[in-house]
């Protein structure tokens, strides 16, 4: 038998339940709109370990099985090219932020994964600014470049007969077996109960010039001040982010926003005020309550995978696969 499902959202979500939907057998339809959202913007991390907090112990274990799935299998299709790092480095600028970085520390320690803790954070990465000696290194941990894995996941889609479709604004409307709802912000509009709001996140892209210093080989992630920022290698520059406020559905960048940023990064890598700044976008991640992603069925038909929040990239494999498992439990389970 024929059995059909529509996947409603074109971001890495989506295309991932799609492309593992297609790969069961699934005759998948892929319904999505030509704007470019959160996946689009995003910095592409995959780092349960440094993006990790007291308190998030439910999201870290996600985060972990998940970074397993990328390591396991779930780049199989992809070019090699989209692994942009191999290993984040997380470092302090003060000392409250040594302090915020050494409970991170520990607690993945209580939690059965110890990081390598370092006094000398500068000869792991020479570029560092010279006050800097406080970090840990995450060593299973990656990058990829966000827009190369949205890419490469719609042309292995294409490869594996996906048909794309127009936005969806009825479920009613939707002539499927099965139904998925992946389209982040834009979710409760299908599915009103759905605890998810708009989180704005300002994100900078910084080309590399001839003469400069050359881009870090790992991601940076730094504590400025209390404030976070990361420095995400790409093949020709560095993307810097990210802020993090509610303000509806805004995407404009604003300056103080950005100003935040340029500060934090050339605090951390004095190089980076000799590239170019290519690039200033922002995002409205898709975030719940607790932070934690709402992937489940819930009703006979339907099956909702939203509420990633700043995880989207790190958690499409272990979403994929969760979809996966109810799709196959099919009509009736609820």
């Amino acid at each position: 038998m024929t059995r059909t499902v529509a996947v409603i959202g074109g971001g890495v979500i989506g295309l991932s339940v799609a492309r593992r939907a297609a790969l069961d057998g699934w005759t998948v339809r892929l319904h999505c709109t030509t704007e470019r959202g959160a996946s689009w913007v995003a910095g592409g991390m995959l780092a349960p370990h440094s993006e990790g907090w007291p308190g998030e112990e439910q999201l870290l274990q996600l985060g972990l099985e998940s970074l397993r799935l990328w390591h396991s299998g779930f780049l199989d299709g992809l070019p090699e090219k989209v692994v942009t790092a191999r290993e984040s480095l997380v470092v302090a600028v003060d000392r409250a932020d040594a302090a915020d970085l050494r409970t991170v520390a520990e607690w993945l320690a209580a939690q059965g994964h110890p990081v390598e803790f370092t006094t000398a954070a500068r000869d792991v990465e020479p570029l560092l600014a010279q006050g800097i000696r406080h970090g840990f290194r995450a060593t299973t941990e990656l990058a990829v470049d966000n827009r190369g894995v949205v890419d490469a996941l719609a042309a292995h889609c294409e490869r594996l007969a996906v048909r794309w479709a127009g936005q969806v604004d009825d479920l009613a409307d939707v002539d499927a077996d099965a139904v998925v709802i992946a389209n982040g912000i834009d979710a409760p509009r299908l599915w009103p109960d759905l605890p998810v709001r708009p989180v704005k996140g300002e994100v900078l892209r910084l080309r590399w010039r001839k003469g400069c210093m050359p881009v870090p080989q790992r991601v940076i992630r730094a504590r400025v001040h209390g404030r976070q920022v990361y420095l995400v290698p790409r093949a020709d520059g560095v993307v810097v982010g990210a802020t993090q406020y509610e303000h509806g559905r805004d995407t404009a960048p604003v300056v103080s926003g950005v100003r935040d940023l340029l500060e934090d990064a050339c605090a951390v890598m004095p190089a980076l005020g000799e590239y170019e700044l290519a690039e200033i976008a922002a995002g409205l991640r898709p975030m719940t309550p607790d932070g934690l992603p709402v992937v489940e069925r819930v009703d006979e038909r339907t099956v909702v995978a939203v509420g990633h929040g700043r995880n989207g990239f790190l958690l499409a494999p272990w979403t994929a696969e969760r979809v996966a498992a109810e799709l196959e439990v099919g009509v009736g389970a609820k």
